[in-house]
């Protein structure tokens, strides 16, 4: 059987390396994305299981960007079945304290990286797999969202409204595409314990952080990953339109 092929964007460090680790443990030929960050990218790519990965890089939020980096994907692998748009950005820009310069530039590099990168990306993705041989049929689109745009980012506005919309695009294009064969999803993490979030559970924020979900911890990357591995497989067709919640119970809805 021919195997299947991800891109991972963000897939560097964190959450995305967890993602890209458990597609290609699950049989995937994976190409890892990243900004700038190459040897970071290259160290993950090294490290999974299997082989015929690849290495992409690009800024997501930059125009034209989403095409290079849907080509490259293609070009390394062959095709790409499975799209996950895991690269983004969170800024802390409280509107009583932030500057409206530091504000306005803020939104768009938010609206540019979180929304509308995704969103081309899914556009050149969505093309290329309507012109390939084998058509589009058992596509997979994973979009990571967050449990901010339900419960409210009130230090991070812009983080928040572009987590939301993102799942609204993800509902938006299921309906879309669903005739095409290609199924869109989206997970919601909560908090998630990485390098980038580490100095952020100093002292009692550990402890504080940990309470939050009644399992009594702190999520890590390869609790995310699960979900989204699941997600791309073949079986999972049926979530098409979901947002899955990966948050431990920390906030119903």
């Amino acid at each position: 059987m021919t195997r299947r092929c991800a891109l991972v964007t963000g897939g560097s460090r964190g959450i995305g390396a967890a993602i890209a680790t458990e597609l290609a443990a699950a049989g995937h030929r994976v190409a890892v994305h990243c900004r700038t960050d190459s040897a970071a990218a290259k160290a993950v790519l090294d490290a999974l299981p299997g082989t015929g990965h690849a290495l992409v890089t690009g800024d997501v939020g930059a125009p034209g960007a989403a095409r290079k980096i849907i080509e490259s994907a293609v070009e390394q692998l062959g095709t790409v079945d499975v799209l996950v748009n895991n690269a983004g950005v969170y800024t802390e820009q409280p509107v009583a304290t932030t500057s409206y310069e530091d504000w306005r530039a803020g939104w768009r590099r938010l609206v540019d990286v979180n929304l509308l990168g995704p969103a081309d990306l899914i556009w050149h993705h969505v093309d290329h797999l309507r012109h390939r041989l084998q058509g589009p049929q058992g596509a997979r689109i994973v979009n990571i969202g967050s449990r901010g745009a339900y419960r409210g980012e009130p230090n991070a506005p812009a983080y928040g409204a572009t987590k939301a919309a993102l799942h609204a695009l993800t509902q938006s294009l299921a309906q879309s595409l669903g005739p095409l064969g290609i199924a869109v999803t989206a997970v919601a993490p909560g908090f998630v314990r990485t390098d980038l979030t580490e100095p952020m559970l100093v002292g009692p924020a550990e402890d504080d952080m940990r309470r939050q979900s009644p399992l009594g911890r702190i999520a890590v990357p390869s609790d995310v990953a699960a979900a989204v591995a699941w997600l791309s497989s073949t079986g999972a067709e049926w979530c098409s339109g979901t947002v899955i919640d990966v948050n431990g119970a920390s906030h119903l809805r």
